[in-house]
């Protein structure tokens, strides 16, 4: 017998997890894509956010400047959101799978800052780069844990939908999320960002509330998962939908 519903999926909202938080982004947006209702929700009841951009988002336009123009955009957004501390790492653009000390500089971020919650990529992503993300930040937890760290392990989706096991009501953020979004204009005028990301926001709303008219949507991995490789873990819980 297949598995029902509330086996792959949350029916009910839940409460932000504690904080600090640290966010781990790919690329200058995705923290805003991914999970900017999220953030805004951390910065109405004061939980202290930190974020770690890893690429210089060097391939994202033709623009001769555009290291630098998402370098401020990232900065613009990060006020809007509230954050603590911003780090722009330079790791290359689509080359992030195979960049050196990566993993390393994730875990200082991780020991220095000391939160309680760390986010990253969710494994199932389409970009390379946000896949990867998810793999050098789990390599970094696994170290951190090793030394007696332990903070809670959650994915968040960018641009498509992954396994999920907790969902975030941003009905209240969804047009100041709006905002922040519209910041990345080098990127927004790549593709119609904004408009998927709002999509991708209201659809997780399928199962949940009808008070409830936008949602993002986070996976909270444990300590036993953490023992384990991603991507033995990802198919772990591709199973339950067979």
């Amino acid at each position: 017998m297949l598995n029902p519903e509330h086996i792959l999926i949350p029916f009910e909202t839940s409460p932000l997890p504690p904080g600090p938080w640290l966010v781990f982004a790919p690329h200058a947006d995705d923290e805003t894509y991914g999970m900017g209702g999220t953030l805004l929700r951390a910065k109405k009841e004061q939980v202290e956010t930190h974020l770690v951009v890893f690429t210089d988002g060097a391939l994202g336009g033709d623009r001769e400047d555009l290291v630098a123009v998402r370098q401020r955009e990232v900065e613009a957004a990060g006020k809007l959101l509230g954050l603590s501390s911003l780090q722009c790492w330079t790791e290359p653009d689509r080359g992030l799978e195979q960049s050196t000390g990566a993993a390393d500089k994730s875990v200082a971020a991780i020991e220095t800052l000391k939160p309680a919650s760390v986010f990253f990529p969710a494994p199932l992503e389409i970009h390379p780069d946000h896949r990867a993300a998810a793999f050098i930040v789990w390599e970094a937890l696994q170290r951190v844990y090793g030394r007696g760290q332990k903070p809670q392990i959650i994915a968040y989706e960018i641009g498509v939908q992954n396994p999920v096991n907790f969902f975030i009501d941003i009905t209240d953020e969804k047009i100041e999320k709006e905002a922040v979004m519209d910041v990345y204009a080098s990127q927004n005028s790549e593709n119609n960002y904004p408009e998927l990301v709002i999509s991708l926001d209201k659809g997780r709303t399928l199962s949940l509330p009808e008070q409830v008219e936008y949602a993002e949507g986070f996976y909270r991995f444990t300590e036993q998962d953490l023992s384990l490789p991603l991507r033995e873990v990802t198919h772990r819980i591709i199973d339950l939908y067979q």
